[in-house]
């Protein structure tokens, strides 16, 4: 590789995304390869470091993910998390039992070794994230414990000499006070990183790598008006101008006025083909009945392709198909192990009759947050770059039940109140994700002198930094208030609004 790399050996841990993040935050790339790799492939990625991840199973199983221990005669610099930890000992002949105390959440950490490099700068007592039923019992010859906990004697161990370190604790998440530094420990003093991963550096490769791969190519792209594909957009139009058409299928099922605030911006902004194809009455049509969101999911999804195939047929013959796929999509399509949540819209398989020369995904290796970075020095507008998470079937599952133009118009209003008052507040960045749900009840109210029988409207707030998990943002009480009278007083049908306040586990973000 031509840019120093950092592997995280992926064994089905639910932080893996996030080291990674942790470790492009520093500077440094990184790239999360499953366990199934082979060493000789692994090999050849001539990484700089390794980071075993965590995992839910325990070493001693023969159905838990193992790699062969010649991984770490390398030579190159290997630290194991949690899980990671406990293989790395499991493969020197160390010893892994069940804790008689399991350690969840905040625990105090002790350190032992003052002068180990990976816990430079770190406290004699500090605060670390534990999610652990086993432990390391015995370290294995040639190591030593750098750290403990009142119920973990190893909360971290390392042979310096091997450069193989382990720590039982997650310093990848926020809740560990000096988790940053430990990693910035391993990438800096122990694989000597040079820290020159930046986002101007991987516009100029990728724009170069566009223009040789396409070559006098057409290329069409699925334009969704969200952030991955705008940017994926973008950036190929500053490889290839006119050889791009972006297709833009308006559902029906967008924020207010977010159709044309989509065709503005490319229409005037980039050298490209754009098709705008308004089919929100087909959409509808497609919905009526529907109740269940994954029924709701697929039909949209369905629907999408079916126009968008349709219009690649008339207007398209020879070429690449393009996506904006992230890097999150990529491992999570390719691990086989998560459980599905929910289906994502997009999984529709290409027609037997459509042929590509192959598929641009220039966003495939970039975090949500890096594509945001490469928006921004592309000149797309702030409003675009810093758009919410929007579901891709739309505001189809964030209206409860059947989906109706009466109940989307409703919706958009009352959206479109809420995004005006809290960009108004100067709270909009104070928040992740912020939106209205329509939950299809009705409830009794009093509107001047008269009785109404009329929609329930729920907003829903959260703050994250990964959106692995989350909190109910806590949005001040007048300006929930100013949100509430606007619903009420200017969107039809509206009678009573309610603020949701579930967390993330146990809720979902979205009500769908």
């Amino acid at each position: 590789m031509s840019k120093e790399t950092i592997i995280v050996l992926d064994f089905g841990g639910q932080y893996n995304q996030l080291i990674a993040r942790r470790v492009r935050d520093l500077s440094v790339y990184a790239e999360v390869i499953p366990y199934t790799t082979p060493l000789e492939e692994l090999a050849a990625m001539q990484p700089k470091g390794i980071i075993f991840t965590g995992g839910p199973n325990s070493v001693y199983l023969e159905s838990s993910p193992h790699y062969t221990k010649e991984i770490l005669d390398l030579g190159v610099p290997v630290l194991g998390i949690c899980y990671g930890a406990q293989l790395m000992a499991y493969m020197r002949d160390g010893v892994i039992s069940h804790a008689p105390v399991s350690e969840y959440g905040h625990v105090e950490m002790n350190i032992a070794k003052p002068s180990s490099r990976l816990l430079k700068d770190i406290p004699e007592m500090s605060v670390c994230w534990m999610s652990h039923t086993d432990y390391i019992s015995e370290v294995p010859a040639g190591f030593e414990v750098t750290a403990s906990t009142a119920n973990c004697p190893c909360a971290a161990m390392e042979n310096e000499a091997q450069k193989l370190y382990s720590v039982q604790f997650h310093p990848e998440v926020t809740h560990s006070e000096y988790g940053r530094q430990i990693l910035k420990n391993f990438l800096f003093e122990i694989c000597c990183c040079a820290g020159d991963w930046k986002m101007d550096s991987f516009i100029d490769e990728t724009v170069a790598r566009l223009r040789e791969e396409i070559g006098d190519k057409n290329v069409v792209l699925g334009l969704s008006g969200g952030v991955d594909s705008s940017v994926a957009a973008a950036l190929i139009s500053r490889a290839v101008g006119r050889q791009l058409t972006c297709v833009f299928v308006d559902q029906g099922l967008m924020r207010k006025n977010e159709g044309d605030f989509v065709e503005k911006t490319f229409t005037s902004l980039f050298d490209m083909n754009f098709i705008r194809k308004n089919a929100a009455e087909q959409f509808y049509f497609r919905l009526k009945g529907l109740t269940d969101p994954e029924d709701k999911r697929k039909a949209i999804g369905e629907e999408f392709y079916r126009v968008f195939w349709d219009i690649v047929r008339e207007k398209f013959s020879d070429g690449y198909f393009a996506q904006g796929t992230i890097y999150p999509d990529y491992i999570e399509s390719g691990n086989g192990h998560a459980d599905k949540i929910k289906t994502h819209h997009n999984e529709v398989k290409k027609p037997a009759d459509i042929k590509f020369l192959g598929v641009i995904e220039p966003l495939r290796l970039l975090f949500k947050d890096e594509v945001r970075k490469v928006g921004e020095q592309l000149g797309l507008p702030e409003e675009l770059v810093w758009r919410q998470p929007f579901p891709g079937p739309g505001l189809g599952v964030r209206i409860i039940g059947e989906v109706t133009a009466e109940r989307i118009a409703i919706l958009q209003e009352a959206d479109a109140v809420l995004q005006d008052e809290v960009k108004r507040s100067g709270y909009e960045r104070e928040m992740a994700q912020f939106f209205a749900v329509l939950p299809g009840v009705k409830t009794v109210g009093v509107m001047g002198d008269h009785r109404t029988y009329d929609e329930l409207v729920a907003i829903r707030a959260v703050t994250t930094d990964d959106f692995m998990t989350a909190d109910w943002a806590k949005i001040p009480y007048d300006l929930l208030g100013r949100i509430s009278d606007r619903i009420i007083n200017e969107v039809d049908h509206v009678n009573r609004v309610v603020y949701d306040i579930t967390s993330k586990p146990p809720g979902t973000v979205e009500w769908e």
